[in-house]
């Protein structure tokens, strides 16, 4: 995962599959984020090619403590088939979801 370098908005970059196995390390880079003081993570996704459920968990996991500590979390660059299962698991109303990085620097 790669992590922006400014600290207002932190951007975590997983790739691969979101499973059991990377959520270990997506929720110590929350983590690490919230402390070193982001008041807005931006999870881009255009590296993930398939998210379980597990992953999902994982996922809605950290909102929740990124919400605890009055922060924000947003999702963009979802593969179709990610954009499908939010969709399905109505997630998509769930997360903020941006098209792209572009179109969530362009919301600021």
């Amino acid at each position: 995962m790669q992590t922006s370098m400014d600290t207002a908005i932190q951007v975590l970059v997983p790739s691969g599959i979101l499973d059991s196995t990377q959520a270990a390390e997506v929720r110590t880079q929350v983590s690490e984020a919230l402390a070193t003081g982001a008041r807005t993570l931006l999870i881009d996704l255009k590296d993930i090619t398939f998210i379980d459920s597990s992953g999902l968990g994982t996922l809605i996991s950290v909102l929740k403590k990124v919400r605890s500590q009055d922060c924000e979390m947003v999702v963009c660059s979802a593969s179709p088939q990610v954009k499908m299962l939010f969709e399905l698991t109505s997630m998509d109303q769930v997360f903020q979801v941006y098209e792209n990085r572009a179109a969530f620097d362009a919301a600021l």
